[in-house]
């Protein structure tokens, strides 16, 4: 395996390096009844990434591509979006990961190729720790850990490199019952949040691995557990940022969604970004929520990724 020979390297580090797995996305429309799909991209961590990004922080990824197509055409995306790829390495002897969305009464259905993806395949013998160490966070998530035994050794590798070099770590649940049993997510994320300076639940995730129901009930066991900041994404409902010292609910911006595909994913890179931006607790949630609302207003998980002028504008507006 080799990293990109393209890549070029950020005038400065990153501030925020993301851990994970990218995929390319084909994402069905309502034309040609059902049968035709967007291409697109996805993957939590690189959507979190790009949100970033676009929020003008300045990121990189760490992962694992194919030496195929749909590799090449992340690389591409990645150069696009200002994102510094140059430690995401090839692995010619694996592939690319592609995933399905489909659409219909009960929302949004994933189908995903992955087992076996050369992100699956990442160790902690070859992760960039340089590139973790300059950052100021490390961001991973709940599918970073489960994609396979070692993707999951390298994520707590990674954690426990930043943690020592003082750097920040952020994750976000974004449980896939899919991926690994409901006993392990739990006792494994439990682990990370007590780790998390940020952590990003999603409702769902955090109730099914905590048996809590009640909004605050949950962001106080993420506290509970030892993380320092908790910005809980309840979809449609808004959300809720917190430390041990204040909390504020944020209110869902006004948007007209057509798929919500990512737009967690969005949420947490541009509240993080913010945060790395020197923004307050509220004022980083309201900035994250707008974010993700106005993701939802196109298909696929990354192209409707709204970029900082629309979203003060929107806030301006506001």
């Amino acid at each position: 395996m080799a990293a990109s020979e393209s890549a070029g390297t950020a005038a400065a580090p990153a501030e925020i390096v993301s851990l994970g797995e990218a995929m390319v996305e084909f994402n069905q429309t309502g034309e040609g009844g059902g049968r035709l799909y967007l291409q697109g991209f996805g993957g939590d961590t690189s959507n979190f990434a790009i949100a970033a990004a676009r929020q003008g922080a300045r990121v990189a990824y760490l992962s694992a591509l194919g030496d195929d197509p749909y590799g090449a055409l992340l690389r591409q995306l990645w150069d696009e979006e200002g994102v510094d790829h140059a430690s995401v390495e090839t692995d010619a002897q694996a592939f690319t990961a592609i995933y399905f969305v489909t659409h219909g009464a009960q929302g949004h259905q994933f189908s995903f190729f992955r087992s076996g993806s050369a992100a699956s395949r990442l160790t902690p013998a070859r992760l960039p720790r340089a590139r973790i160490e300059a950052a100021k966070v490390l961001h991973l998530s709940g599918i970073s850990l489960a994609i396979s035994p070692s993707a999951c050794d390298t994520g707590l590798a990674a954690i426990e490199c930043a943690r020592a070099a003082g750097v920040k770590v952020s994750f976000d649940t974004n449980l896939r019952l899919k991926l690994w049993p409901v006993q392990r997510a739990r006792a494994v994320m439990n682990d990370v949040i007590a780790q998390a300076d940020i952590c990003l639940p999603s409702y769902d995730d955090i109730v099914a691995i905590s048996g809590l129901t009640d909004p605050d009930a949950l962001v106080d066991h993420c506290l509970r557990l030892g993380a320092h900041t908790v910005a809980l994404k309840l979809g449609e409902q808004g959300a809720i940022v917190a430390t041990a010292q204040e909390r504020h609910r944020i209110a869902p911006a006004a948007c007209q969604p057509v798929d919500a595909t990512g737009a967690g994913d969005a949420f947490g890179g541009a509240f993080v970004a913010r945060l790395v931006a020197g923004d307050d607790l509220a004022t980083a949630g309201r900035y994250a929520a707008t974010v993700a609302a106005l993701s939802t207003e196109g298909y696929g998980a990354v192209a409707p990724i709204p970029r900082a002028q629309r979203v003060r504008a929107l806030l301006g507006a506001g």
